[in-house]
């Protein structure tokens, strides 16, 4: 007989755990079989015109011309099971794997050949005990013609198929319905869905969950983000979830999602975060790990990952309150359009911070991060912009600080910011009592990790210092106050005497921001040290023309330097300038 080939649905169907089963009660699982046959799979194909092509021990293969035919088929095969199974013994039931696929086929005698057959075989395989799955083309065909509904589980690579399958998953039970969407809560949310285990193997699910549930945790530590609970969240597990959709749900603005991959002993695992209400993509990474020491291979992607995304999250709700009308921001935005002027490092855009964090505190009292951030833009006005005393500037920046704290004593924040304003009062070890307890709250945050280094830095605790900062630049190496960092850490190369290595890390300063002063200075000193006199000249005549107030200004000591560390500033300044600097 010729073979012939033409277009046909394709069901494949087997008995899950076949092997287990026939081992406990190799005749009575016979006979179970048989009778689920007989009196539910065998009417249903007949009654929905499909053709058994063929049967093995535990399987099927049925033709159908319809793919409605076959998928209404399949959902009454399994709904008729289920029921059948509500009195047995969970591990004595017999429940299909089905899966069902649309594609061209060559039939040779009784039996069928060719691609859709293979996919049809492999969707089965994917399916899970009483499920059904199918491939984009059958749901194509009948998402509009069923009342059923699907779960998208995205492309899947497939045995001995070259191309991706896009694979759905009939949701058995459930009928297609419209919920409303949660209310975003007042402060942003994150929802953190489970991971995707794409080793096929089954063990690596416990790693994959593990690092979901401490990035959760430590998200959780963040004041300012609502983060959705792990059991919310993990109702998508084995899903691919449209995260609009999954945003919706969960009445959130971001969803942060990933994989894991492991190969030999290398781990890979990607995670990216998504504007729920937009689909965009807002930050992506991917680590590649030797699996020496599993546990800490995921503490230190937990600590990355949640390093990496307060910063994220913080630019993307800057950017978020930049296209409202200043009047009708609430308390949140108002601190976040003054954090974006903050940034932009200027005498004008610290102005405008200090009247967004007024709006803030003028809408809540009592919200912590407006008298904070207030509090830190009066540091700066003085630090760095204006001709203000200490005095007109430390008192209120003080006072607002501590008040953030009294506010909400469990904000990392707020003691970090309340470390740099009692150092700026000259108090250098209460302010490294503030910096530590802000990192005992969030030790993930890149900015309490800086402040815990800068304090341990007044205190001459250099290499600790060092090492914070350092981590602190690694968790968060695009953060708009990396420049600030590095001048720290040049100075804790300073005060080690490593002239050389200050000189490299100032000129990275210089080089993003010119206009940083106190960078100019440790410079010149450096230079002073090294003994390369002309180049410390030249660049003292240039500090002085470009920023003639800061330098006269400071001929006296501010109270919020260390003695010891004016004091060795001073001496290389003299170096470099002469005996009558």
């Amino acid at each position: 007989m010729t073979a012939t080939r033409r277009l046909a649905a394709i069901l494949a169907a087997d008995v899950a755990g076949y092997s287990r089963l026939m081992g406990a009660d190799e005749e009575g699982t016979l006979a179970a079989l048989k009778a689920l046959r007989r009196e539910v799979a065998d009417p249903k194909i007949k009654e929905h015109r499909g053709r058994i092509v063929k049967t093995t021990g535990d399987g099927l293969l049925v033709e159908f011309a319809s793919v409605v035919d076959a998928v209404r088929c399949a959902v009454e095969v399994q709904q008729g099971m289920a029921e059948r199974n509500v009195e047995i013994p969970q591990d004595r039931r017999i429940e299909f794997r089905i899966g069902i696929n649309l594609g061209d086929i060559i039939r040779d005698g009784r039996d069928i050949f060719g691609d859709g057959v293979n996919v049809a075989a492999r969707l089965e395989a994917l399916a899970e005990p009483g499920r059904i799955c199918v491939s984009g083309v059958v749901h194509d065909q009948v998402r509009d013609k069923l009342d059923v509904v699907f779960d998208d589980l995205g492309e899947q690579q497939v045995k001995n198929i070259s191309r991706p399958v896009h694979v759905w998953c009939v949701k058995l039970g459930t009928k297609p319905a419209v919920s409303a969407p949660l209310a975003l809560p007042d402060k942003p949310s994150i929802a953190v869905l489970p991971f995707a285990n794409i080793s096929g193997n089954p063990e690596q699910e416990y790693f994959a969950d593990g690092i979901v549930e401490d990035v959760i945790t430590e998200l959780s530590r963040i004041r300012w983000l609502f983060v959705i609970a792990r059991n919310s969240s993990f109702i998508y597990k084995g899903q691919a979830v449209d995260v609009k959709r999954a945003g919706r749900e969960l009445g959130v603005r971001y969803v942060l999602e990933g994989s894991v991959r492991k190969g030999g002993n290398r781990l890979r695992i990607t995670a990216q975060l998504i504007d729920a209400q937009t689909g965009a993509h807002l930050w992506a990474e991917r680590y590649d790990r030797d699996l020496s020491d599993i546990f800490a291979v995921q503490d230190e992607i937990t600590a990355s990952v949640a390093g990496i995304i307060e910063p994220a999250l913080a630019e993307a709700e800057q950017q978020r309150v930049l296209r409202k009308p200043p009047e009708r921001l609430d308390a949140w935005e108002a601190y976040q359009r003054g954090l974006w002027h903050f940034y932009k490092y200027g005498a004008e855009d610290n102005k405008s911070a200090q009247t967004f964090f007024r709006q803030a505190i003028a809408l809540d009292s009592n919200f912590a991060p407006g008298h904070y951030g207030y509090s830190l833009a009066l540091f700066w006005d003085f630090w760095l912009y204006s001709t203000r005393s200490v005095a007109d500037v430390q008192e209120p920046a003080l006072k607002e600080a501590r008040l953030a704290v009294s506010l909400d004593d469990k904000d990392a924040m707020a003691h970090a910011v309340l470390a740099i304003m009692t150092m700026a009062d000259g108090q250098w070890e209460a302010a490294l009592t503030e910096a530590r307890t802000a990192f005992g709250l969030n030790p993930n945050s890149a900015f309490v990790m800086a402040i815990l280094g800068r304090e341990l830095k007044d205190n001459g605790y250099y290499d600790e210092a060092m090492d914070q900062l350092c981590r602190a630049l690694r968790a968060s190496p695009h953060d708009p106050l990396a420049w600030l960092w590095k001048s720290f850490l040049a100075h804790c190369q300073f005060c080690l005497r490593d002239f050389a290595a200050a000189l490299e890390t100032l000129r990275q300063v210089i080089q993003m921001r010119p206009g940083h002063t106190w960078a100019h200075e440790y410079l010149i000193a450096s230079l002073g040290y090294l003994g390369r006199l002309d180049e410390a000249r030249e660049a003292l005549a240039r500090a002085r023309s470009e920023f003639p107030e800061y330098f006269q200004r400071y001929r006296q000591k501010p109270r919020w330097r260390v003695p010891k560390d004016w004091e060795m500033l001073r001496e290389g300044l003299r170096l470099a300038a002469g005996e009558d600097s």
